[in-house]
């Protein structure tokens, strides 16, 4: 069975060096993303985590940056410690953002590889439309 990738976009009002922020800075990503810690130099070739706690559990997601243009593109590898996988390279998927301004309104494209249904897709789908509808809002509100 081959795996899937989705790919989504979010606009947000707000100039891309903004947003960009809000995809790299460790205390506006704990406001939208459930509270997680993130940590990275953003350089290629180092690593990447999110950790926190969901629902009581602790967890640790990680990968490393894979392709870095600082203010517009980023493409990371990820694995999940709450996926129920093995931490080794076959269960890493690829997540890559890209930030668009044009006339005022910048877009926010999500592609995340690596997926393995349909099922999946669109659970992966809602969460980030979700994860960066909070962004949207904290931008927006500013």
């Amino acid at each position: 069975m081959s795996k899937q990738a989705l790919a989504t976009t979010i606009n947000i009002k707000a100039p891309a060096a903004k947003v960009w922020k809000g995809l790299t800075d460790p205390e506006l990503v704990k406001q939208y993303f459930f509270g997680t810690t993130l940590k990275s130099d953003w350089k290629e070739g180092s690593p990447i985590t999110f950790s926190g706690e969901w629902e009581g559990k602790a967890y640790e997601d990680k990968g490393t940056i894979l392709e870095i243009i600082p203010g517009e593109y980023l493409k990371y590898s990820y694995w999940s410690s709450m996926s129920g996988t093995e931490d080794k390279p076959g269960n890493y998927a690829n997540v890559s953002y890209r930030v668009t301004e044009k006339d005022g309104v910048t877009s926010l494209e999500v592609i995340q590889d690596g997926i393995k249904d349909d099922a999946s897709k669109e659970h992966s789908e809602k969460n980030w439309q979700m994860v960066f509808g909070g962004l949207k809002k904290i931008l927006e509100e500013k």
